[in-house]
């Protein structure tokens, strides 16, 4: 028995070896396991949820406030502000805060009332500032709609819902009384010991446009949209440039969301968008824009009218207006009254149609697009968005050609029996002038606006090389200019109008081809400048936040097209033009003004656009002019024609800006007599010494009374007048205080309207067609409407125009 005692004792051993080993192994492969385990997932949080959880602990622990970069401003050529930013916020509500500071309040009460039960005492609650008092105060202070606000808050796992942007500061200063406590939900001022905070409705910081000068040159400028972002014109051009760099604060917050001071705070600084200089004048913009709406509006053109004012010398763009316009401070609002009557025809029509749509969003759909349409077309530039048929205002570049190509020269005549035969054609091409101009000079024709003389030059130099000047003139492809939405003009490829001497005698005369009025000044003014192309532009400059120069326009021209001894002959015949031709009333009072009529017709449609290009001084251009207006109303009393219609705005509007400009006029000898001079102040002199001094300055007199000394006078001393005007003394006797009445004017010759004037105590100042030899001159419009109540004395503008004119 000893001997069995190890034997059993050797089996437990090697027994308990195995369980130890096999022990062992399962901890070891329970601990691999394990530790592959937390292996993984620590390479998953750590590795591959790195990014993701580190966004999340930086939005527990920090919270993040977004720096408005402040937009830059937009500068006419003399520094006015023509767009500009200024601070506003963004009215945001927490649907989720306030349903918790609803149930806070509830609680409280229920608190207060029931240990004022336990002491027996009464309680009376006070008002509950739930969802429906926030919605009321908003919607007093914001003018949006409670029901609106209240939809808002519904979506109560939100914690931001935006109620309103851009509100203006005084207003955001009404909110944030509100938001304090200071004001109730009906504006009443509350009690200090009675003020509680608002919680779930807080302010952000925007920025909102403003528009200093409303719609003036509106359809350049553009606007930014609701989420300061350009939305057209040079605001959207230059967008990325005008709205800079965005900064931001990041701040550490505890757990309830409250920032923590001095633990944690990083600023990067907002960088403020750049400053633009145009080569726009505000004041030439008014005087553009004052003249086409008034001539819009007078022959009541069906598609509006352009106008662009163009340095000839650099390209810079002075004016630029295309009517209608609106304003850019309410860019949502339709302003024109024909666009008003489109869009209310077509809401009409789909509100008719509304039973057809599948559903109410598909109907909503479609007055939205309506709406946009009509917006759309009231945004647009028509000066570089639209093409025309240019007419007669095209017959310069064809004259410069001619001329280059040593074709025709001054002295070379041309024989127009009222139309002409061109091969290929079996029409014969009409002339203004249905009975022909007979022989004329190159200068006469040109001032005659022949067609059949402007045909005989084009076939002339040949379809290629027109072609030539075609293409050198810029007119195949974008002028550069830096805005957006510029399209170019519609032309027949070279192949084809290679193999048709039709086209090229068309084109000669500016028809059955497309161009913008962009294009076609740009053009025209090479030929008058000694030759130089260059790239239209409106901003001049691009300035940084402290006024240093960070981009200049570089006015280097493109090409030189024509020699400057072309350009001269050009001048000197588009200046006959204004003086003796088609394009009288635009002729400006001590001013040389070349110039170029245009009358096109709109191919296949019946109607036409009118046209009249003009530039001064004649003998050395600082300034072009070309205003267009499309299809006017034939019946208006007017006779249909650039020559007509619109020559008499571009005297007006040229009348205003060579003054301003500070070119001086040179009156002639018969210009002199009627020219604007200042009436002396003679009141208190003796009859002889009054009538010496107004004798000095060539004012004549008439006297009223017998005294001897002046008493009163009319004009009043200072009055800028007609230096042909008579002034009345007052010598001793009373001065009538009675008003006069103007009388109806149009359609009087020079002699009638100054004695209907006279008669009335009234006197005439003559504007306009003041050359002529036709004996057609009379007047056009008057300043002052007929029946209106002036001062005796009181001076009125009275245009006269010449109504032989055909071109």
């Amino acid at each position: 028995m000893a001997n069995k005692s190890p034997r059993k004792s050797e089996a437990a051993r090697r027994a308990n070896q195995v369980v130890r080993g096999r022990t062992l192994l399962m901890m070891v492969l329970l601990g691999i396991v394990t530790f592959l385990l937390l292996f993984w997932k620590l390479y998953d949080l750590q590795i591959r949820q790195h990014d993701e959880l580190q966004e999340k602990a930086v939005a527990q622990q920090t919270r993040s406030t977004v720096v408005t970069a402040s937009r830059g401003t937009i500068y006419d050529r003399n520094g006015l502000p023509m767009a500009i930013s200024a601070t506003a916020e963004t009215v945001c509500v927490s649907p989720k805060d306030i349903v918790e500071y609803v149930e806070d309040q509830q609680k409280k009460q229920e608190a207060a009332a029931a240990k004022a039960a336990e002491k027996g005492e009464a309680y009376t609650p006070g008002k509950i500032r739930d969802a429906a008092y926030i919605a009321r105060g908003l919607e007093r202070l914001l003018g949006v709609d409670q029901e609106t606000i209240l939809k808002r808050m519904e979506r109560t796992f939100s914690q931001y819902e935006m109620v309103k942007k851009k509100v203006d500061q005084e207003v955001a200063n009404d909110v944030r009384r509100f938001i304090n406590g200071e004001i109730d939900d009906e504006g009443n001022e509350v009690p200090e010991d009675q003020r509680v905070k608002l919680r779930g409705v807080w302010m952000q910081p925007d920025a909102k446009r403003y528009y200093p000068y409303g719609s003036l040159a509106a359809n350049v400028i553009g606007f930014v949209d609701g989420d300061n972002q350009g939305g057209v014109g040079l605001e959207a051009k230059y967008n990325s440039v005008l709205s800079g760099t965005a900064g931001l604060t990041v701040t550490a917050k505890n757990a309830a969301g409250s920032d923590l001071l001095y633990q944690y705070e990083q600023y990067y600084d907002a960088e403020n968008g750049k400053n633009l200089v145009l080569t726009l004048d505000s004041n030439i913009q008014y005087y553009l824009e004052k003249g086409i709406e008034s001539m819009a509006d007078k022959f009541d053109a069906a598609n509006g009218a352009t106008g662009i004012v163009m340095d000839v010398n650099s390209g810079a763009i002075l004016a630029m207006a295309s009517y209608p316009n609106y304003d850019l401070n309410d860019y949502g609002t339709v302003y024109d009254d024909k666009l008003k009557s489109k869009l209310d025809t077509a809401l009409a029509d789909l509100e008719q149609k509304k039973g057809s749509y599948a559903t109410e969003e598909d109907y909503q759909a479609a007055v939205s697009k309506a709406t946009s349409d009509i917006l759309n077309t009231q945004w647009r530039n028509k000066c570089i968005d639209s093409t025309y048929e240019p007419g007669s205002t095209f017959k310069p570049l064809t004259l410069a050609a001619a001329l280059e190509e040593g074709v025709v020269n001054m002295n070379t005549t041309f024989n127009c029996t009222g139309s002409i035969k061109v091969q290929g054609w079996s029409k014969p091409i009409g002339c203004s002038r249905r009975t022909g101009h007979g022989t004329q000079t190159l200068e006469v024709a040109t001032g005659n606006s022949c067609n059949p003389a402007f045909i005989t030059m084009g076939l002339k130099i040949g379809t290629d090389r027109y072609y030539d000047y075609l293409e050198s003139f810029g007119l195949m492809e974008p002028t550069g200019v830096d805005m957006i939405g510029e399209v170019t003009g519609i032309f027949s490829s070279r192949e084809r109008f290679n193999t048709n001497v039709v086209s090229l005698a068309s084109y000669a005369f500016g028809q059955t081809f497309n161009v913008t009025p962009l294009a076609l000044i740009r053009a025209q003014a090479a030929c008058i400048n000694g030759g130089y192309l260059y790239t239209p532009h409106v901003v001049e400059q691009i300035l940084d936040d402290e006024g240093n120069i960070v981009s200049q326009h570089d006015s280097t021209p493109v090409r030189q097209v024509i020699s400057e001894e072309t350009s001269d002959k050009v001048r000197q015949c588009l200046e006959y033009v204004v003086a003796k031709g088609t394009g009288k009333n635009g002729q400006v009072a001590g001013y040389r003004i070349g110039g170029k009529t245009g009358t096109a017709d709109k191919t296949g449609t019946g109607d036409v656009v009118v046209s009249f290009m003009c530039f001064a001084p004649a003998d050395d251009p600082q300034v072009i002019m070309l205003i267009t207006m499309d299809t006017p109303s034939r019946t208006t009393g007017t006779y249909v024609s650039g020559g007509n219609m619109v020559a008499p705005t571009a005297s007006q509007v040229m009348g205003e800006i060579l003054p301003y400009l500070g070119i001086e006029p040179d009156y002639t000898a018969e210009q002199l007599v009627g020219a604007d001079a200042t009436v002396p102040n003679v009141v208190g002199k003796t009859a002889e010494e009054a009538k010496a001094k107004l004798d000095s300055v060539g004012f004549a007199y008439k006297t009223v009374g017998s005294g001897d000394t002046v008493t009163d006078q009319t004009p009043a001393g200072g009055a800028i007048v007609p230096n042909n005007a008579a002034v009345i003394l007052y010598l001793g006797a009373e001065k009538s205080s009675e008003l006069c009445t103007v009388p109806d004017l149009v359609g009087r010759t020079a002699s009638e309207a100054n004695q209907l004037l006279t008669n009335a105590g009234l006197i005439m100042k003559v504007t306009g067609a003041t050359s002529t030899s036709s004996g057609n001159v009379h007047a056009i419009s008057q300043g002052t409407p007929a029946g209106t109540q002036v001062e005796a004395g009181s001076v009125i503008t009275v245009r006269f125009g010449d109504s032989s004119v055909l071109d």
